[in-house]
């Protein structure tokens, strides 16, 4: 599949540390197109990951996917549906937990800063993320696969580390 296939509304979903804002990124320089980072909507910034109420969350995520065209990274299952509906097309990285794990492990290690992440706040290495990780994303992954096989717009499944690179290389990607 062409990157052009994907539309001018790409969602990008997968479990957390997959690397969704890095090609969300790569995918907003390549076709000039706004990227969204749920992150940054579904947390306060410059807190330690304080979620928003729900419907604060909502009302900016349905104000981002009223736009013509974007390129949003992020699950929250909470807003799948309508985000869905938008969308022109759909990236599923599909990683295992334990690559998960040790990219979120190198980013909160090694990064003092990356895409996607919080204003004024770097990531930590804390206990309640290694559960999210190790527990929740396995149930997770379930659900959004069985989402992601449920979409009749274009989509593109990678399931491995290799196949994300070889995705850069085919649509001609740069990462920052």
């Amino acid at each position: 599949m062409q990157l052009s296939d994907l539309g001018e509304r790409i969602c990008i979903l997968g479990p957390s540390n997959s690397g969704k804002s890095t090609l969300a990124a790569a995918i907003g320089d390549k076709l000039g197109l706004p990227v969204i980072h749920l992150d940054r909507l579904y947390h306060l910034p410059h807190t330690d990951w304080v979620p928003r109420s729900t419907e604060d969350f909502l009302a900016l995520h349905d104000e981002a996917i009223a736009g013509d065209r974007w390129v949003m990274d992020g699950n929250y299952s909470v807003s799948m549906p309508q985000r869905f509906r938008r969308a022109t097309g759909v990236i599923f990285l599909d990683v295992s937990t334990l690559r998960s794990l040790g990219r979120y492990l190198r980013r909160c290690l090694l990064q003092p800063h990356r895409l996607g992440g919080l204003d004024g706040r770097r990531d930590s290495v804390t206990w309640a993320m290694i559960r999210h990780i190790t527990v929740t994303t396995p149930n997770n992954r379930r659900r959004n696969t069985e989402m992601f096989d449920s979409l009749t717009v274009p989509k593109v499944r990678l399931a491995s580390l290799e196949a994300i690179r070889q995705c850069y290389i085919d649509w001609g990607l740069k990462r920052r």
